[in-house]
């Protein structure tokens, strides 16, 4: 095949890259991506898509079998509740096929050259590509590695059989009657939650003293009740050591140091994420490392003129969104505009039951960079809203400073209270105060209200606590 050239190269079509690639097109810039499996990146094909897909189906089924053993408190009734899980997996491909074909049309529709296979450097300008045709070899002017992350294993519990990562759960045909989670982080406990109100007898293991150790106690404590509430076996301060002899149970240490066995289907190891740095010839680059993440300046560029590297490849927060405007960011600097990153902060969610949203600092965060802080919580049982939704667990959280009342940092923890998080990162990237929040009219009823509720209880009037 003959060697091609052009100005953009990027490396991975995750959302990052896609991004990158579709910007750069619309800009002008004779842009290629290079993509060894479906367009999409693990964000949309295995990751956040399917699995938000597999948690809303859980949760309805979970509906309707409340409603046929007459728990449910809205009076509505239901008879012998059954869940077609082939289905429900087809549906959740569906979206996904969906989704697929919506960013090819994006490449396509901004003029960006799509090369299916994977790519390995030559040298920080060439590329050569496996594809089902041949050997691709691209030239370029400039490079994006937006390669994304992948599953940590543990050497004891590497992915084989029945042990899997978020990949492999996501793909299966039936759902575990015994599943064993391990790891207590928010991939482990969305995909967990959802197995539970689709019948598994979950487990879930984890080495640290409670559950969702990334987040404060006080965020983390209703995920934790209601996973006692769906009869969740939860393990903190445990080990996982391997397989038991009979080659399926997961042999457990426990905090006090007692040995124990979990039977179990499937054993679903959650323990992170790493960049997903090796299989394509970086090491011929010799970039700067930041562990095991690549180094990147405020704009992106690597330790190499030219090269770039944007999303979970660059390290935390390994989010989407992030990656996502990283790439739109480094394709506009390609383009000759001046850009730099100067994000304020970056809005993270974990999908649990309820959801968790973070956006800026904690209280305790706050106090480590030497702020001096006001802080208060609005309760979710005082919202209209909430109560009608009979889901009245949860709060709003606002972080401030004491001087001059401009808004550090927001959190939240309650059901459906992901939709809040644009609310929040607009706030404090707009530099918003207490008496901003409090003097903006938020509709009712909604949650928002907690948010509004909460800058006023800060401030000591507020009206409906």
């Amino acid at each position: 095949m003959d060697d091609i050239s052009c100005k953009l190269l990027v490396i991975g079509a995750g959302p990052g890259g896609y991004t990158c690639a579709i910007r750069a097109g619309q800009l002008g810039i004779d842009t290629i991506i290079v993509e060894a499996e479906k367009p999409g990146g693990t964000c949309l094909n295995v990751g956040c898509i399917p699995s938000k897909a597999l948690i809303h189906a859980a949760d309805e089924y979970e509906t309707v079998v409340q409603a046929a053993a007459g728990w449910n408190l809205l009076g509505i009734s239901a008879s012998k509740p059954a869940l077609d899980f082939a289905r429900t997996i087809a549906w959740k491909d569906g979206i996904v096929a969906r989704l697929n074909g919506g960013v090819t049309g994006l490449l396509k529709k901004a003029r960006v050259r799509l090369v299916g296979g994977r790519a390995q450097f030559r040298d920080g300008k060439t590329i050569a590509v496996e594809t089902r045709a041949g050997s691709q070899v691209i030239h370029a002017e400039a490079v994006v590695i937006a390669t994304g992350s992948e599953a940590i294993a543990l050497s004891s519990l590497p992915f084989k059989g029945h042990v899997i990562s978020s990949t492999e759960a996501l793909a299966l045909t039936s759902v575990p009657r015994k599943l064993v989670v391990v790891g207590g982080g928010y991939i482990g406990l969305e995909l967990g939650t959802a197995f539970a109100k689709m019948g598994a007898a979950v487990s879930v293991v984890e080495a640290e003293a409670r559950l969702l150790p990334h987040y404060d106690a006080e965020l983390s404590e209703p995920v934790t009740r209601r996973l006692a509430e769906l009869g969740v076996t939860i393990l903190t301060g445990a080990k996982a050591k391997g397989l038991a002899s009979d080659g399926t149970s997961l042999m457990v240490e426990t905090a006090d140091a007692q040995s124990a066995t979990l039977a179990a289907d499937s054993i679903l190891v959650t323990v992170g994420r790493k960049p997903a740095t090796s299989g394509f010839g970086l090491e011929l680059l010799d970039l700067d490392m930041n562990g095991r993440s690549i180094a990147i300046d405020d704009r992106c560029r690597t330790s190499m003129h030219g090269v770039y590297a944007i999303g979970d490849v660059t390290g935390e927060p390994m989010l989407a969104h992030r990656a996502m405007a990283q790439g739109e960011m480094v394709a506009e600097i390609v383009a000759g505009q001046k850009r730099a990153w100067d994000k304020v902060c970056i809005s993270a969610i974990c999908f649990t039951d309820p959801e968790i949203v973070t956006a800026g600092l904690s209280p305790e965060e706050a106090r480590k960079k030497g702020f001096a802080i006001k802080t208060d919580t609005f309760p979710f049982r005082a919202n209209g809203r909430a109560l009608a939704l009979g889901r009245e667990d949860g709060f709003v959280r606002v972080v401030a400073r004491t001087d001059n009342h401009a808004l550090l940092g927001i959190q939240a923890v309650g059901a459906g209270i992901a939709e809040l998080s644009a609310a929040f990162s607009l706030a404090i990237e707009m530099g918003a105060r207490l008496e901003d929040i409090a003097a903006t009219i938020h509709a009712h009823p909604t949650q928002s209200e907690g948010f509004h509720e909460a800058a006023l209880k800060v401030l000591g009037h507020a009206i409906h606590i």
